[in-house]
């Protein structure tokens, strides 16, 4: 387990590759669909901070509030897919080196990476709970009446959150490398198949 300690450095994501554990510290940003949307429409200046050589985290966390302090109950990873029309914009503007979610990127994001030494990690699926557990302190919200609650940008002190880089700064991608996997193995089930007649 690698221990990843946020604000981090380009140095230092370029010497992580696809299937190493990672435990994440300091302050995270989440953001979701809206968010992103946002960002690469209107380059709001006060995000520069928050992001720069930070981690964004695709999340749209259930929260509670009593008076002014927030509790995170659940805190599971969104489809990062989801995102793929903006990250690569938002990681060259704002400097993000950490890219965490569910399901992987596309090759616009992958290049992204490579090019500004960054990475991608996949949380845990499924553990919502556990990660909200994960989560230390609710240091600020923005844009909550904007955009609501899941799709706010929350900014998190984690401890110890974990993941798996599965896209690093060297252009490697484990989601691809299983899609190909994948393909070839459907190939030969289907060619072994009596009733397959061909492309």
């Amino acid at each position: 387990m690698i221990r990843i300690e946020l604000p981090t450095t380009e140095g230092a994501m370029r010497k992580l590759t696809i299937g190493d554990e990672v435990s994440i510290c300091g302050t995270l940003i989440t953001a979701r669909d809206a968010a992103h949307k946002m960002m690469v429409e209107t380059w709001p200046a006060f995000i520069d901070p928050l992001i720069r050589d930070g981690a964004i985290y695709h999340c749209g966390p259930l929260s509670r509030r009593r008076g002014n302090d927030w509790t995170i109950l659940s805190a599971g990873p969104t489809t990062s897919a989801r995102e793929e029309p903006y990250e690569a914009a938002v990681i060259a503007r704002y400097g993000a080196r950490m890219i965490i979610g569910k399901g992987g990127m596309s090759a616009s994001t992958l290049q992204a990476l490579k090019r500004h030494g960054a990475v991608y990690v996949h949380a845990i699926g499924g553990a919502s709970s556990v990660i909200a557990r994960r989560i230390v302190q609710v240091k600020n919200v923005y844009l909550l009446n904007e955009l609501g609650p899941p799709e706010a940008l929350w900014e998190l002190e984690v401890n110890d959150m974990e993941g798996i880089v599965t896209m690093d700064a060297a252009g490697g991608s484990l989601h691809d490398i299983v899609r190909k996997q994948s393909a070839r193995r459907l190939r030969r089930l289907l060619e072994s198949s009596p009733h397959f007649e061909g492309a």
